[in-house]
């Protein structure tokens, strides 16, 4: 099949290739929720736990637009998670006027705990395709990034 075509009751019929994309994304969803029981934290406060440990600590205005929230919202965020011992304040390395907010590196292993076997697994996946077909996946992948990207104003 070429094109997207009218299935049964009016359900759009797809490419195989575009339906495991959507079992992929269903499954990344059931890890992102098993990611934040592991935490015990709620979806808001694992998205920024995410963004802490990938991107080191952050001020709070930072991780207020990488959160696409509001500055008090944020603040409620780091509070939850401070609690929680996921985060602590920090002075600014640089502007003694401001904060950072900087993950525990107990809690930075215990996210990698349950990462890196999934990314491990995904790699060792990969890795079983010949070179020229890995190129062609990895160009497949790119394109539908850019498909999904362009979709987000």
């Amino acid at each position: 099949m070429t094109t997207a075509e009218e299935g049964v009751a009016g359900r759009t019929k797809v490419h195989r290739a575009t339906e495991l994309l959507r079992e992929l994304i269903t499954a990344n969803e059931a890890f992102t929720e098993h990611m934040g029981r592991q935490l015990s934290v709620n979806p808001t406060d694992l998205s920024a736990m995410t963004h802490l440990i990938s991107g080191g600590p952050l001020g709070p205005t930072e991780l207020s637009r990488r959160l696409q929230l509001s500055t008090a919202a944020v603040t409620t965020v780091v509070d939850r998670l401070e609690s929680a011992g996921h985060v602590h304040r920090a002075q600014h390395p640089t502007d003694r006027r401001s904060v950072v907010i900087v993950p525990s590196p107990a809690s930075v292993q215990q996210a990698m705990g349950v990462l890196i076997p999934m990314i491990t697994g995904i790699d060792n996946v990969i890795s079983e395709f010949p070179e020229d077909q890995r190129d062609v996946i990895n160009a497949y992948l790119e394109r539908v990034v850019d498909v999904y990207q362009s979709q987000v104003p």
